[in-house]
């Protein structure tokens, strides 16, 4: 697998951040984007695995726009991405 992309959610933070990242590590997945919430507008951490340590190092804060070019070109606009409303609760 050459990435791994999370959307961090409430709940599993700490197993986002730290629990996953080093799962992916060991597995050898070259490429980790963790995506979270900051005030209602997403951003996206990009790392890239250092092979002599096995560890992710981060090579990008993302945050109105996404543009990559390593595992492959990527451009995004963050901004036209709006979190999905709830649906209302049934009375």
């Amino acid at each position: 697998m050459v990435l791994a992309l999370d959307v961090v959610a409430r709940d599993s933070e700490p197993r986002d951040r730290v629990g996953k990242p080093l799962k992916y590590a060991r597995a050898g997945i070259r490429h980790y984007w963790r995506v979270e919430n900051d005030e209602g507008r997403p951003v996206v951490h990009v790392f890239e695995l250092e092979s002599a340590t096995r560890t992710y190092v981060p090579t990008g804060t993302f945050h109105d726009a996404l543009k990559v070019s390593v595992p492959f070109t990527v451009e995004l606009d963050l901004t036209a991405i709006t979190a999905r409303r709830s649906a209302p609760e049934s009375p």
